[in-house]
């Protein structure tokens, strides 16, 4: 009888964990498609409530001749593009996927991309997000991308 008062109590540890779990996985969800909307809609006010004040961003890419490339991008920057966006440049950066590993207050997000300026198609990669819950709120701590137009599948389908 014990036995099944602690298989029960183990069972019932497990769920309330996998539902903790998928609680925080929503809303560093929440976090990033808020991020996101401040982007396509040039709100860098929205924007800004999804940064931690020390974010540290980067961008990846390869240039043509094959060297890869990384630049650093300040936090004022980033916002200060995205309120000056024009309204007529219309930016959609549709998520493939999220790959989310959480520990305590550290998350790691993964996002696979395909990136369209204007309803076209300009380009694909990914976005490698890590997020750090303060006061019991997620904020994107480190950004980094990578962008691509080399074995880009929206590229495959458009020959």
């Amino acid at each position: 009888m014990l036995k099944k008062w602690i298989v029960l109590f183990f069972c019932l540890l497990l769920t309330n964990l996998h539902a903790q779990q998928n609680k925080e996985e929503l809303a560093i969800k929440k976090v990033i498609a808020t991020f996101f909307k401040g982007l396509h809609q040039g709100d860098s006010t929205l924007m800004q409530t999804t940064l931690h004040k020390d974010i540290k961003i980067q961008t990846t890419s390869i240039n043509k001749e094959g060297t890869s490339i990384l630049k650093n991008e300040s936090r004022l920057k980033l916002l200060t593009s995205v309120a000056n966006k024009k309204p007529e440049h219309v930016y959609l950066e549709k998520l493939l996927a999220y790959q989310i590993n959480v520990d305590t207050s550290l998350a790691s997000v993964w996002t696979p991309y395909e990136f369209y300026f204007n309803g076209k198609f300009s380009h694909c990669g990914a976005n490698s997000f890590q997020l750090f819950k303060e006061d019991n709120q997620w904020k994107i701590i480190f950004l980094v991308d990578i962008r691509r137009r080399e074995n880009c599948k929206a590229l495959k389908e458009m020959n």
